[in-house]
C-alpha cells in the first residue's frame, strides 16, 4: 500500500509513522509537512521521519495533482490543531483546515487515490447535554477549529463514492508521549506541571466531561480506516468510555500517580462550556480488532517515564516552544511566517 501522510512532523504523525512502518514494513510511506514543528523533538530516539521512504516539504494548500499520483490512500493530519491557535489565526484556520482540506481531497480523487482519512474531532459536539452523544447527535462547534471540522466532514461527504472512500474519525482529545510531544493538551499539561511544578492549577471548575485518546490508539484507528470495508463515507467517534473523565477527576488522578503533586483551583474558577460525553459503541461494532488499548493511569505513567528520560524539568513550559501557539508566534515575530501561516521564504526538509 502507498500512503501519503500529511502533517507527519506533528504530534500524531510521528507515532503513526512508526506504527505503520512496524506493521507494514513493505508499505511505501511518504510524509508531507510545512515543517513548523520539525525542531520540537522530545525523544532520545531517532526522528520517526527517518522511517519514511520520502519526506516532502510542502504546505498542504499547495500540493499538486502530480504529487498525489500513485498513492492508494491519504491520511490527512495536517491542520491548525487546537482552539487557541484557531482563535489567533481564524483566517488561516479556514484556509488550511477547510479550504485546504477540500482542495487536497478533490486533487486526491482526481489522482485516483482510493481512500481519504480525515483526522476530525469530538469537539464538533461542543457543549452537549449529560447524556451520551453519538454520531447522529446535534453538532454544536464552539471554536474556529471545531467549525472547520464540521464543515470539512459535510463537504467531504459530497466527494465520497465507490472509487473514493472517505473516513472522518472524530477523535477525543489526544494525549500520551510521542516523538514531538505537545504540552498544550490537558493530560500532557497536567503531567508536565506535576513533574516540574509539583502542582496542577485549574482555571476552571474542572466539572467538564472530556473524552481522551492515546496517540497510539489514534494510529490504530487510522489503520482500521485504511483497510475498512463498507460505505463510501464513514463518520465515527473514536475513543472509549474508560478514557472519558471529568477534568477535575483527571487532575486528581494525575496527582495520585505523581504523589508529590497537588491540585489547586483558581479562586474565580468558572465552568468550561466545552463538555461532552461521547458514545463510542459504533466504533466498537465496526472495528472490534482496533479498539483503544491505553487507559489513563498507563498513559500518565508512560508520560512520566519518558519525561524522566529526557530530563524534563521546565516549570515555565507554558512559555516554551512545546506549546504550538508559542512556536508559531516566534516564527511570525522573526519574519519567517506570515499571518496566513505561510513561510516567507521556501523551506527545505528533505526530498
Amino acid at each position: 500500500m502507498n500512503i501519503l501522510i500529511t502533517g507527519n512532523l506533528g504530534y500524531v504523525g510521528g507515532v503513526l509513522t512508526r506504527y505503520l512502518r512496524e506493521k507494514y514494513p513493505q508499505a511505501l510511506l511518504v510524509g508531507v509537512d510545512s515543517g513548523f514543528f520539525v525542531d520540537q523533538l522530545t525523544s532520545v530516539d531517532a526522528p520517526p521521519e527517518l522511517l519514511l521512504d520520502r519526506q516532502l516539504s510542502c504546505d498542504i494548500r499547495d500540493i499538486s495533482l502530480e504529487q498525489l499520483q500513485g498513492f492508494d490512500a491519504v491520511v490527512h493530519l495536517a491542520a491548525v490543531s487546537n482552539d487557541p491557535i484557531g482563535k489567533s489565526f481564524e483566517q488561516a484556520t479556514e484556509s488550511i483546515n477547510l479550504t485546504g482540506t477540500l482542495a487536497l481531497a478533490a486533487k486526491a480523487k482526481s489522482a485516483h487515490v482510493g481512500r481519504f482519512v480525515l483526522a476530525s474531532s469530538c469537539s464538533v459536539y461542543g457543549a452537549a447535554a449529560e447524556e451520551l452523544v453519538d454520531e447522529s447527535g446535534i453538532l454544536n462547534p464552539l471554536t474556529a477549529y471545531a467549525r472547520s471540522k464540521v464543515d470539512s466532514e459535510q463537504q467531504l461527504a459530497q466527494l465520497a463514492d465507490d472509487s473514493f472512500q472517505v473516513s472522518c474519525l472524530r477523535f477525543g482529545t489526544a494525549c500520551g508521549y510521542a516523538p514531538r510531544t505537545r504540552l498544550d493538551l490537558v493530560v500532557n499539561d497536567f503531567v508536565a506541571s506535576s513533574i516540574a511544578n509539583k502542582e496542577i492549577y485549574l482555571l476552571s471548575s474542572g466539572n467538564a466531561w472530556r473524552p481522551f485518546i492515546h496517540v497510539e490508539d489514534m494510529a490504530r484507528a487510522i489503520d482500521w480506516a485504511l483497510h475498512r470495508d463498507g460505505v463510501a463515507i464513514e463518520v465515527v467517534n473514536i475513543g472509549s468510555a474508560a478514557m472519558t473523565l471529568r477534568v477535575n477527576a483527571l487532575a486528581e488522578l494525575t496527582a495520585t500517580i505523581i504523589s508529590d503533586a497537588k491540585v489547586t483551583y483558581a479562586q474565580d474558577a468558572s465552568p468550561d462550556n466545552r463538555s461532552y460525553q461521547v458514545d463510542f459503541s459504533r466504533y466498537q461494532r465496526l472495528a472490534p480488532d482496533y479498539q483503544p488499548q491505553w487507559d489513563m493511569p498507563a498513559t500518565i505513567q508512560d508520560l512520566v517515564e519518558n519525561f524522566q528520560k529526557i530530563g524534563f524539568s521546565n516549570g515555565n513550559f507554558r512559555t516554551s516552544l512545546l506549546i504550538r501557539l508559542n512556536s508559531l508566534r516566534q516564527l511570525i515575530e522573526s519574519g519567517q511566517l506570515d499571518e496566513q501561516l505561510r513561510w516567507s521564504s521556501p523551506t527545505v526538509l528533505s526530498e
